[in-house]
């Protein structure tokens, strides 16, 4: 990169730390956030702030510890100034539900603990944080972040007083972790197309309720042992015993079989080749169907009977379809991938593909997230410095996906282009 290159991607980076990080009061903290996403951004394989201090020419390990770890300024404002540039720019098909982990030596850093670590494939030491992400097939950025506290560090004041965890801070489930942060979001007047998450989440019929209760469109990956009524199932009433007494309730006589055995029963002439995007070795194509079900299950009637009652005072027994979606890869001998979605009856199969599939892209930003901005090198142990440094990598990461998705300078006598690859800053 030439220096009249590196002078202009500084001034646009300049532009973007004023306008991010413009409800921080101070200016020599906005300098701080500048020099910081510049050491997060150069080349390099750790990304803690002693390294990064050490390979900027204006670093100053002190200055940005302080910055990150001591100082009070609030995250919440910049982190919806970042969603508010980077949201429009993406023009999402989907928003994703997902969680990463990071692996921890140790007891004291915040919301540390044996869990299950994604990254390790295994049950470890680590930090877990729930993450919504605006995604399309070419370009995605994260939204919100939440990290969470396991059940031990609800009632630890010991470890809290010393990590400073905010005392309204508890243990939340991570499917909620992911509903606060829609309603955020929400609040903010932002509103996802579709809701899309894996099966550790899409399985949950509270987190299904939730989301249709907020009128948000999912599709949802489940597990191959959820349970759903065919569509034509009805439930039936037994004849009433005698004069007197409750009329007897409405309800499905035979056992909701689970999705694989709906899938199976389907039979393979059923599964349709689909193409949902191209992959760098080629178009990535499987078999398809996609059936009306009624999912079953106490979670999922409870809520549905409450409202029923309280309209009409009674329930007619019936539970609310929507969509299976089931991949069949014609070299495998059996089902291999489950999605349960509301979106209308009439919207065509390829549809379902392509936001099924659309999780793909997370993985991606995690990759750099964490290979590439160092969203898993902080070394600091507090709540409002995870949080300092998990806003810190995503300003960065949005900044990059602006730079991937502007057009260049056009060179005279040239078109305007865009950028392939993002640019360094040095």
């Amino acid at each position: 990169m030439d220096a009249p290159e590196v002078n202009r991607v500084r001034a646009t980076l300049a532009l973007y730390v004023a306008d991010v990080f413009a409800s921080v009061p101070r200016k020599d903290q906005r300098a701080k956030g500048d020099c910081y996403l510049r050491g997060l951004m150069l080349d390099g394989r750790r990304k803690s702030i002693q390294a990064m201090a050490a390979r900027l020419p204006d670093g100053n390990e002190q200055n940005l510890q302080q910055f990150v770890n001591q100082s009070t300024w609030d995250p919440v404002p910049v982190q919806r100034r970042i969603v508010e540039r980077t949201l429009p720019l993406i023009n999402p098909t989907a928003w994703v539900i997902d969680d990463v982990s990071v692996p921890k030596d140790g007891q004291m850093s915040v919301a540390v603990a044996p869990q299950y670590c994604g990254a390790l494939g295994k049950r470890a030491n680590c930090q877990v944080a729930v993450s919504v992400h605006a995604a399309t097939d070419t370009a995605s950025c994260p939204l919100q972040w939440r990290l969470f506290l396991p059940e031990e560090w609800a009632s630890d004041t010991g470890r809290r007083a010393i990590t400073r965890v905010p005392p309204e801070v508890t243990h939340r489930e991570k499917w909620r972790l992911a509903l606060d942060m829609l309603d955020t979001l929400a609040h903010w007047g932002m509103r996802p197309p579709v809701v899309v998450a894996d099966a550790a989440y899409g399985t949950n019929a509270r987190l299904r309720t939730a989301l249709s209760e907020r009128g948000l469109a999912y599709v949802l990956a489940i597990r191959s042992d959820a349970s759903a009524h065919p569509f034509e199932a009805e439930p039936v009433a037994p004849a009433r015993n005698g004069p007197v007494g409750c009329w007897p309730q409405p309800r499905y006589r035979q056992a909701a079989p689970s999705v694989a055995a709906l899938a199976v029963g389907l039979g393979q002439e059923a599964f349709a080749p689909l193409t949902w995007r191209g992959g760098s070795r080629g178009e990535l194509r499987s078999r398809f169907a996609a059936v009306r079900v009624r999912p079953a299950g106490k979670a999922v009637e409870r809520p549905v009977k409450a409202a029923a009652s309280a309209e009409h005072g009674w329930w007619d027994g019936i539970l609310p379809d929507c969509w299976l979606l089931i991949e069949w890869p014609a070299d495998a001998e059996a089902p291999a991938n489950y999605w349960l979605s509301n979106l209308p009856a009439d919207t065509p199969i390829a549809n379902l593909v392509r936001l099924a599939k659309v999780r793909w892209r997370i993985e991606h930003d995690y990759r750099e997230l964490k290979h590439g901005l160092g969203l898993d090198h902080f070394e600091g142990r507090s709540w409002p410095g995870w949080h300092h440094h998990v806003t810190l990598v995503t300003a960065a990461h949005a900044f990059l996906t602006e730079q991937r998705l502007a057009p260049k300078v056009p060179a005279p006598g040239a078109p305007s282009t865009r950028s392939s690859t993002p640019s360094r800053i040095s």
